[in-house]
């Protein structure tokens, strides 16, 4: 039996996906409503599979992919998230995730996804493949690929509307050095201020309205 660790800040979204799971034989050791909490509690569920939402409060959870892998080089992550860009899913696959699955897949696909990632096999399910097959055969990038992995994190919690310190608290950097990283992503961007922060993120699909 695979065993899966939830994280999602939404408790119904997490007690679908543990119905869906368990019709599969697939048993749900904990669970977690944002980054902190799954970094916490990683250590004593040892899930064989993470099944990770993007888009929390917090840290999010791009940054708590980052940090379970710090913690165990040999987590085995799937992805999950709203999100239609091509950005997120080449950030968090190039930060160690094993998988990807949007949330418009068919409830089958999130059981083939945890199979697959708790095999150490890659899984991106086919609207996403194509999306990023498709961009690179055009070559259209978002303007995000300008940015480091730390400046993309920094961006996405500016464009939310997170405060520098805020940031800092989430990411646990000193507010200077998130300073440090907005006037980077400012000038990478030809953006002067949070608004047309935010509305960059939108064009481009990189938040949820």
């Amino acid at each position: 039996m695979i065993r899966v660790m939830l994280v999602d800040d939404h408790a119904l979204v997490r007690m679908g996906f543990r119905m869906l799971l368990a019709d599969a034989a697939v048993e749900v050791v904990a669970e977690a409503a944002n980054g902190e909490e799954a970094c916490q509690q990683y250590a004593r569920a040892r899930p064989d599979v993470v099944v990770m939402d993007l888009s929390m409060p917090g840290m999010g959870g791009l940054e708590a992919v980052r940090r379970l892998l710090a913690q165990d080089p040999d987590a085995r992550i799937l992805a999950l998230s709203a999100h239609e860009d091509t950005a997120h899913p080449q950030r968090v696959l190039r930060a160690g995730a094993l998988g990807y699955l949007t949330k418009r897949s068919a409830p089958e696909a999130l059981i083939a996804a945890v199979a697959a990632v708790a095999a150490r096999e890659p899984y991106v399910d086919a609207h996403t493949a194509k999306a990023l097959a498709m961009a690179q055969v055009k070559g259209d990038t978002s303007p995000a690929e300008r940015l480091s992995e730390r400046e993309f994190s920094v961006f996405i919690q500016l464009a939310r509307g997170h405060s520098v310190a805020q940031i800092a608290e989430h990411l646990k950097l000193s507010p200077s050095t998130v300073g440090t990283h907005l006037y980077h992503v400012k000038q990478k961007l030809g953006a002067s201020n949070q608004s047309e922060l935010t509305l960059v993120a939108l064009q481009w699909g990189l938040l949820q309205v």
